[in-house]
């Protein structure tokens, strides 16, 4: 079985685990309380260059179609709509005092429980989640709980 996947996860991996500190470094680097947002502009400009430099290469490389279906457009909108509105939690959340070490944990931890409601909502599974699958869950949410419970002073 190919598994080239799991190299795009393991990247994922690496760069949204390095993601909250290097954006609270960033914030810091501009020195005064409206650096959050100034920040998260940023964050906002590196999205959209990267997203047009990939897929002009792809087009250009005719990996990619260039057409844009109304449907396509609005659910990847919104998408990125909860991406953002996700990646200004975390600012603000730095923002009002939580600590990368903490907020990265919770944020990790609850993710993909939400995640995996919410695909269960979009495509229904074939068959009942085994009881390990909440367990998983439960799982996830102790660890959460217990980060900030535990959390470094």
């Amino acid at each position: 079985m190919k598994m080239t996947w799991l190299y795009f996860v393991a990247l994922t991996v690496l760069c949204w685990g390095a993601y909250v500190p290097t954006i609270h470094a960033g914030q810091i680097s501009f020195g005064d309380k409206s650096a959050p947002l100034r920040a998260f502009v940023f964050v906002g400009l590196a999205y959209f260059l990267l997203a047009a430099a990939v897929l002009a290469f792809l087009m250009i490389a005719k990996h990619e179609p260039l057409e844009f279906p109304l449907r396509g457009v609005s659910i990847s909108t919104f998408a990125g709509i909860l991406g953002a509105v996700g990646a200004l939690g975390i600012v603000f959340a730095i923002k009002f005092g939580g600590s990368p070490l903490i907020v990265a944990p919770v944020v990790f931890a609850g993710a993909p429980v939400v995640n995996t409601l919410v695909s269960m909502m979009l495509k229904k599974p074939s068959s009942p989640p085994s009881v390990w699958f909440y367990v998983g869950i439960a799982m996830a949410a102790g660890g959460a709980s217990m980060a900030l419970r535990f959390k470094p002073k």
